[in-house]
């Protein structure tokens, strides 16, 4: 039986904080979905789809120089926390421990933690650091939606062919969820916003 994809009604989306420290996290009120991806795949872009409000989600100058998880008001019912953008090369080790530290004490304390969506980009191999980001998650029994963003850039007979050659790099697991995404042609949004729902039993409307 074909699932039935249903309509998404953004009424609020508002940047609320950044947390360097697991002090700084708000208070444990709404379910959370984290989102995170390698520098320049598209997390902001995604994002501000997601939500319909461009330039809520704004690209870094520098990539992968802030290391701090960013909380998103949804609808007052959802946080999107964004985690930002890894594999940055100019990122010195120090920055990376604390922030390794951060991601983990995130991970396995937050009670509210519902999913994690994982962006790779659909034209390439997954990276080392997004095979390890998606085994450290899945370590942890966290449901993950993998994203394949730019789907738009990709001529239609490579959609199969990367998307099995992304799950077996990955090591993709079967309950979790794989989708083709495109912000500039509005693709998967609602795909996304249906296994964001099951999650986070939430309902917009």
């Amino acid at each position: 039986m074909k699932k039935v994809m249903r309509m998404v009604k953004i009424k609020k989306a508002e940047y609320v904080l950044s947390a360097a420290w697991k002090s700084q996290w708000p208070e444990e009120s709404f379910p959370e979905m984290c989102l995170a991806g390698r520098s320049n795949v598209g997390k902001s872009s995604f994002i501000n789809a997601m939500l319909n409000h461009n330039g809520l989600a704004k690209v870094s100058g520098t990539p992968g120089k802030t290391r701090t998880l960013n909380f998103f008001n949804v609808n007052d019912a959802l946080y999107f926390v964004d985690v930002p953008g890894y594999g940055y090369a100019k990122v010195n080790d120090s920055i990376t421990k604390q922030f390794g530290k951060t991601m983990d004490e995130y991970i396995t304390l937050r009670s509210t933690l519902r999913g994690f969506i994982l962006l790779v980009d659909y034209r390439h191999k997954p990276t080392k650091d997004d095979v390890l980001m998606y085994e450290f998650v899945k370590h942890h029994d966290v449901p993950v939606m993998v994203v394949a963003t730019k789907e738009d850039k990709l001529k239609r007979n490579d959609l199969k062919k990367n998307e099995k050659i992304i799950k077996d790099t990955l090591g993709f697991h079967p309950e979790d969820k794989f989708v083709r995404f495109s912000s500039l042609r509005k693709k998967g949004i609602e795909e996304a916003w249906n296994f964001i729902y099951e999650l986070c039993d939430i309902n917009f409307n």
